[in-house]
């Protein structure tokens, strides 16, 4: 998926999606975000290149996940602000993560 770059963005569905968003987190080049509103979808893109969605079914309308879904996956990465790409950065380096695809 992500990491062999067959696929630049994914959206993970559970009843919270907390969960979904922790697990992800677990593999490397992948930066999930939950995201409940439309405010939160368009800076995980903006400010931390979030590349992967996790939406709550129990906790967000079908038709606000359709506007958060098209929020994430129309917004791009602000690469030109250098406090966005160093946190990034930051994001991706040092950390233990698992290292097969999702």
């Amino acid at each position: 998926g992500i990491r062999k770059k067959k696929f630049k963005k994914g959206i993970l569905i559970c009843g919270t999606g907390i969960g979904m968003a922790i697990m992800a987190n677990r593999y490397k080049e992948v930066r999930a975000a939950n995201c409940h509103e439309i405010y939160t979808a368009r800076l995980a893109r903006e400010h931390n290149d979030a590349n992967v969605l996790t939406l709550g079914a129990r906790v967000v309308a079908p038709e606000l996940a359709i506007k958060i879904v098209e929020t994430f996956l129309k917004t791009p990465f602000s690469s030109k602000v250098y406090r966005h790409k160093k946190r990034v950065l930051k994001l991706s380096s040092g950390c233990d993560k698992i290292n097969i695809d999702l």
